[in-house]
């Protein structure tokens, strides 16, 4: 494993700025995810430190070796993609060991990493099968296996998980944060998905427009966004942002307040407003509610509770956790 450092990055297509100028630190042994909405940047910037695309300007350094220039095959990597790109005429074991028989390293060490790899992935009754043979969720740890059994310095996921349905998905975030803990590896993972980030991450980067909104542990983002578009992104369902007259008693440009952090009444509270869906989850009741003071807002109550759709309710937000963010950038949490 080994720390990625990026310093003064930049990436131009053309006259097109994707990137305009970026640090970032990965920590040794980090598991970091880099996300964001389509064509924030995320995945360009993996593959610069991939070394798939060039870079335009600044420094890409892997265990405090400069590699902006290297060859892929020479900065200690391996890359898993979203497609599986299995040879189905090959084996398992097969899959896994081909890029050890290209490199021409010694069979019995080809034969030692792949059994290892398999038992990490719990690949060992399936070594035999072909692709075609496999689940969803099967083939993309076989592609995994052939980048395990290279031993690099740094992983690196470009949305690994995007083709699998959904409860394969959930499974395989649950395989990946284990498959981490086991290896003690670097790994750098894209996705737009931020139930992936928060569920797998110790270190979010939360990117808009080729630029880093902002970096830190899930938790510290969930409960401390800088910025609207991070309060937004980040937590499902999404922070309500409120602005108009509201915000302008406080002297802020919007506040933030998340779904569970507001409390409901038939009879009272700061503001009124009328059920327009509510969504009966069991564990959860989601309530969707227009208010004339507010716009429209999302309410998370514990449990199953009973309201529909046309219901009057006042919502009171829960002191200590209103985030108003100001004209100025800053952001004060009461």
């Amino acid at each position: 494993m080994a720390e990625v450092r990026l310093t003064s990055v930049q990436k131009s297509f053309g006259n097109v700025n994707v990137i305009p100028q970026l640090d970032l630190t990965v920590k040794e042994g980090s598991f970091t995810v880099l996300v964001g909405p389509s064509g924030c940047g995320k995945s360009t910037l993996l593959r610069m430190i991939a070394g798939l695309e060039e870079v335009s300007g600044g420094s890409i350094y892997i265990d405090g070796v400069d590699v902006t220039n290297a060859q892929p095959s020479d900065r200690g990597i391996a890359m898993v993609f979203q497609s599986y790109a299995l040879y189905p005429h090959m084996t398992v074991r097969q899959n896994i060991g081909f890029g050890l028989r290209l490199a021409k390293m010694a069979k019995d060490e080809i034969n030692q990493r792949v059994e290892e790899a398999a038992e990490i992935l719990q690949l060992g009754p399936l070594l035999d099968r072909k692709p075609k043979q496999l689940s969803g969720g099967q083939r993309q740890r076989v592609a995994i296996g052939r980048s395990i059994v290279r031993k690099p310095k740094v992983f690196l996921f470009d949305e690994p998980l995007s083709n699998l349905d959904a409860a394969l998905r959930s499974q395989m975030r649950v395989e990946l944060a284990e498959l981490h803990s086991k290896l003690d590896a670097t790994m750098i993972y894209v996705t737009h998905d931020q139930v992936e980030a928060m569920t797998m991450a110790d270190q979010i980067v939360i990117m808009k427009g080729g630029e880093i909104q902002q970096t830190g542990a899930p938790m510290t983002l969930y409960n401390q966004p800088n910025t609207p578009f991070v309060a937004e992104f980040i937590g499902s369902p999404k922070m309500n942002l409120i602005e108009g007259a509201v915000a302008m008693d406080l002297n802020a440009k919007a506040i933030g307040i998340r779904p569970e952090h507001i409390r409901v009444s038939p009879e009272e509270g700061a503001w009124k407003g009328r059920l327009r869906h509510v969504e009966h989850l069991g564990s959860d009741t989601i309530a969707y509610v227009e208010s004339p003071d507010t716009g429209a807002m999302t309410v998370r109550l514990v449990g199953e509770v009973s309201m529909r759709s046309g219901d009057e309710i006042y919502m009171t937000p829960m002191i200590g956790n209103m985030h108003l963010f100001g004209h100025d950038g800053s952001v004060q949490r009461v």
